[in-house]
């Protein structure tokens, strides 16, 4: 019974990944600002882990901007102002999605010329190979020792 239970309280406790980083005492009260707090915390990376956001992260760095992103909640700021802050500080970085502006169309393209590169250069090999096997064909001396290697003597 007591393993059951344990078994249980572990598959919960791995259930909701999301909820472990975030301590009850960070929580705001109104529940509307918490929830705002929590969506901005999920565009934020995190500057320890970076492939984590700040509420996922159990970094002290974390900690300190889910601090900041409720304190300035809490003065009133609106969600772009809070983004805004944040990023005026520690640069686009810090953002999970960064922006489409020309200093980061590389990142934002380079996904898709790399496959239309790839795509590319491998239309180019199938075609070549398909016209190279096309066009090669076996001249009668070569067909003549084919033959000689191939034949029925070479059974025995």
């Amino acid at each position: 019974m007591r393993a059951g239970l344990a078994a249980l309280a572990l598959l919960l406790a791995l259930a909701v990944p999301g909820f472990a980083a975030l301590d009850p005492s960070e929580m705001l009260d109104d529940p509307e600002a918490e929830a705002r707090a929590r969506a901005i915390s999920k565009e934020l990376r995190c500057m320890v882990c970076q492939n984590q956001s700040i509420d996922d992260s159990d970094a002290e760095l974390a900690r300190d901007l889910r601090m900041v992103v409720r304190d300035r909640i809490r003065a009133g700021d609106s969600d772009a102002e809070v983004f805004d802050f944040v990023v005026a500080r520690y640069g686009d970085f810090v953002l999970m999605t960064p922006p489409f502006r020309p200093e980061t169309w590389l990142l934002w393209l380079a996904p898709g010329l790399v496959l239309a590169i790839g795509g590319g250069i491998a239309l180019l090999t199938m075609r070549r190979a398909r016209t190279a096997g096309a066009n090669a064909r076996l001249t009668a001396e070569e067909e003549a020792r084919l033959a000689a290697l191939t034949g029925p003597d070479t059974a025995e």
